[in-house]
């Protein structure tokens, strides 16, 4: 999908806080815990950047879905789900895992270990199992984290879980995180501008038709896509990609 083409929808909704009570309760799934660390994130992350979101109204209510997003920072796991009501699953590096009150406490929050930097059948399975289950499942594609904001190439295994699992793909890009929090820098830095967008979902007949090798680049083109749209909306320079 090019830039012109994601102008052409509707004016993108334009999200910030939502505190606990302004949900409905009919919205099943989420936790306890996870909905009140997600509150947390959404209070502490909209006092410290300016955050936007845009399209947020094309996320899909119901069906398996996996969203292929690119690795900015460390914040990017709270935004992908800053302004969506379905609860999300993530992987997380399996070192995260190793100390018990912490691993507890992710899982709560629905995340999976992952081995970075192998091909983790175990990891790409549980994933598959939650989609197939009706859940959503956050992807970073790139395996880790940008060393330069720019979207580096994605790992195969997007394709197994968009044409096999998921009844949805959304693609997602997160702009500005890189800026405040790149992967050189202990913490992040305070002010600043974060913005998130998304596609209009996949549906799993288009995903099929293409190869995965096709599938995961038709993906990484709509993210940097529209990471050029965004930047343009906040006045930062475009990035350059070699074609």
């Amino acid at each position: 999908m090019t830039v012109r083409a994601l102008r052409s929808l509707p004016n993108p909704s334009l999200e910030y806080l939502r505190w606990p009570w302004a949900r409905g309760r009919d919205v099943p799934g989420p936790g306890l815990y996870y909905r009140v660390w997600r509150r947390l994130f959404q209070v502490t992350m909209t006092s410290l950047w300016r955050i936007r979101v845009f399209n947020r109204d094309l996320e899909p209510l119901t069906g398996g879905t996996v969203y292929v997003c690119n690795h900015q920072s460390f914040l990017d796991p709270m935004l992908m789900s800053f302004a969506l009501r379905r609860p999300m699953s993530y992987m997380a590096r399996d070192s995260l895992f190793r100390f018990a009150p912490f691993k507890k406490s992710i899982e709560l929050l629905n995340a999976f270990p992952v081995r970075r930097g192998t091909a983790d059948l175990g990891a790409l399975k549980e994933a598959m199992r939650r989609i197939k289950a009706g859940g959503q499942v956050v992807v970073f594609a790139e395996g880790t984290r940008t060393p330069d904001g720019h979207i580096q190439p994605f790992l195969p295994g997007v394709a197994m879980l968009s044409q096999r699992a998921a009844e949805w793909t959304v693609p997602v890009v997160i702009d500005g995180a890189y800026e405040v929090w790149p992967r050189t820098q202990p913490l992040p830095s305070p002010g600043g501008s974060i913005s998130v967008q998304y596609a209009p979902p996949i549906h799993r007949d288009q995903a099929r038709r293409d190869k995965p090798e096709q599938f995961v680049d038709r993906v990484r083109d709509i993210l940097i896509d529209m990471q050029t749209d965004l930047r343009r909306r906040v006045g930062r320079p475009a990035l350059r990609y070699e074609k």
